[in-house]
Formats: structure tokens, sequence, C-alpha cells
């Protein structure tokens, strides 16, 4: 393998670090129509077999009037009124979704128009299931750097669109929906870690230490063949059914089950501390076996990893916001907690990020 790093006489970044920042807010949104597996099991699908192997008793749909940016945009509309932030003070969007209304304009742009933010900045992020961490690890660095004050990043699926019906091993584990948060700068720029009994007053905020990467070469393990330019639509990909997703699933699963424990293992190394430093574990939501094996793999405390795709399904780009949202109502994340949050999906990509809140 070539060293890229070796012909740009270079070194590689010895920390993946961004701290003096913060996830000020957060709102999610999800499709109209609730689908249980017993609505499925109508339909012709097997609901025993849904929930044995994927751990799924429900997920939400989009009314055919929904599009991912209604998604996005009302996730985007709570987050700016928890924090008190007016739309014309956001100047940065990021969204990632690999379900864009359309291939052009970007999704959000569509948002930044409709939540009325001048002329913030706005850009599509495609990583799959990954996308968020890699779009949370985007805007982290313009806060950072002050080149925005107020970013909004975006997990948002409407993945009902591209599911063949007729793959009753693949159309029943996806959902739509949406999750955004708030990014801004840390306003206690002087922070520095203290006691157990300070901690809540004294520490300092941010990204503790992160890790982005891909695969192209396994592309073809969850792909959609056609209506790119490589295959464009037609009447062929049309009767080929090539508009929707095909999976490999096998190959996902052995893929996820080796790859999560050992970018957690990473992360936690490259930020020098340890499993027990992590209060909450937000992984990817794309089925309990698959987070159920990491955890055994890597030694994770169950009471800390945080599962809702029982309710939800695979949102891909939208399951870890949406996660973040319900596990800040539910009071398991805490000012001065280590959230470590773990994408993994389609490209092949995978992403972790260490958050200290």
């Amino acid at each position: 393998m070539t060293n890229i790093f070796a012909e740009n006489q270079t070194s590689p970044p010895k920390s993946h670090s961004v701290m003096g920042i913060r996830i000020a807010a957060s709102g999610m949104s999800m499709g109209s129509n609730l689908m249980a597996n017993s609505d499925l099991g109508k339909l012709g699908y097997d609901s025993d077999w849904i929930i044995q192997r994927t751990g799924i008793e429900s997920r939400c749909h989009a009314a055919a009037n929904e599009a991912t940016s209604d998604f996005a945009v009302a996730s985007a509309r709570k987050c700016l009124e928890e924090a008190n932030v007016a739309p014309a003070d956001v100047d940065l969007i990021v969204v990632a979704t690999m379900t864009p209304d359309h291939l052009c304009p970007s999704t959000a742009c569509l948002v930044q128009h409709a939540l009325g933010c001048n002329a913030a900045a706005a850009i599509d992020v495609n990583a799959a299931c990954s996308g968020f961490v890699y779009a949370l690890v985007m805007a982290s660095q313009f806060v950072k750097t002050g080149c925005s004050r107020n970013a909004l990043v975006i997990g948002a699926e409407t993945l009902t669109a591209i599911m063949d019906p007729k793959d009753v091993k693949t159309y029943p584990l996806f959902g739509d929906g949406a999750g955004a948060v708030l990014l801004t700068a840390d306003s206690d720029t002087n922070a520095t870690d203290g006691d157990e009994a300070t901690k809540d007053a004294f520490y300092p905020s941010g990204i503790l230490s992160y890790k982005l990467a891909s695969d192209g070469s396994q592309g073809d393990a969850l792909i959609v063949p056609a209506c790119g330019s490589r295959q464009p639509v037609s009447a062929d990909t049309l009767t080929q059914r090539d508009q929707f997703l095909k999976m490999d699933g096998r190959t996902v699963f052995k893929w996820a089950v080796r790859m999560i424990p050992e970018i957690i293992n990473e992360t936690l190394a490259q930020a020098d501390m340890k499993l027990e430093d992590v209060d909450l574990f937000i992984p990817h939501q794309a089925n309990t076996r698959i987070i159920n094996a990491a955890m055994e793999s890597v030694g994770m405390d169950p009471s800390k990893v945080f599962v809702n795709l029982n309710r939800y399904g695979n949102t891909s780009a939208a399951s870890i916001p949406v996660a973040i949202v319900e596990a800040l109502q539910q009071g398991r994340i805490k000012r001065g907690d280590n959230v470590l949050m773990v994408g993994f999906g389609g490209g092949l990509t995978w992403g972790s990020c260490l958050f200290r809140w």
C-alpha cells in the first residue's frame, strides 16, 4: 500500500481532537406513519423473523407528502427553539443524507431556504449510516476555527423511497426521520478538568477524539445501482428494480461486528482513555444483534449502551442524532459526560466521535 504521508513528506496527525465546542441543543422529527411488525405481517412479511433477527418492533414511514427536507427542517426548528437561536444567526448547515429530495439542489439548501437562514453555507454529506458522525466532525472544525458561529448538523433520511417492498429481508429494516444538533463555541474556553465534585462546573467540552474511515472496495455490499451517472434511470433499470437499495446483509453484519470494537479501542486510545471512562455509548441503530455482538466483544457495560432501534428501525444518518435527542430527554447525558458515537454503513464508511458534553 502506498504511504501517502511519506510521498507528501508530512506526518499523520498525532491527535484528532476538537475542543472548545459544544452541542447547544437538539431536535428530532419522524415519519408520520407508525408501522408495527404486525402491520407488516398483514402485508406478507414475517413479523417473527423481523424481531428475532433485528430486534425491530416498529418503524416510522414517511407519508405521501413527506420528504427528507421536511424531516430535516422540522428537527432543526425544534433545535433552534430549544437553543433560543434565530434562523438568521445560523451560518452553516450540514445535512447528512443518502436520500436527498433531489440530486440538485442539495437538501441543505432546501433547509436553508425553509428556515430562513439568510445566506448560510449549506452542504449535503453522503456517508450513509456514518453520515452524521462525518458531518459533526466537519462542522466542528468550522466552529473551532471561528469560521462558523452557529452550525446546524442534521441527519435526515426517507429510506422508504429507496427500499424495495418486494425485498422481504431488507424492506422491514428501515425507517424515516431526522435528528439535528446545534454546534456553537464553548463559552467556558478556560475550563479545565476538575475532580468529580466539580465536574459539572469545570471541564473542557468538545471532541476528545475522532476517527473517520472508508473502504470503497466493498461498496457493492450496500448500493443503489441505478439512477446515477453510471447507470441512468431507464425502462430496463426499473424493470430490474435497480432504483432500490441492494444489501449483502451477511457481509455487512460480519464487517460491522469486527469493525466496531476496533474503532472503539482506537478512539479511546487516541484520547488516552479507557472503556470505563465512557458514560454513554451511542452506536448507529442498525441491528440489535450487531450491537450486542460488538459490545460483548469489547466488554462494554450494557447499561451504558443506548438503543432505540426497536421503535424506529434503521434510520441511517438520522439514527445517532435521534438517539442523542432521546438520551438527553431521558437524562442519560449530562454536562461533562463522555459520549462515544460510532456510525457504520454504505461506502463502506465508518466513523467515531468521543464527545465530552
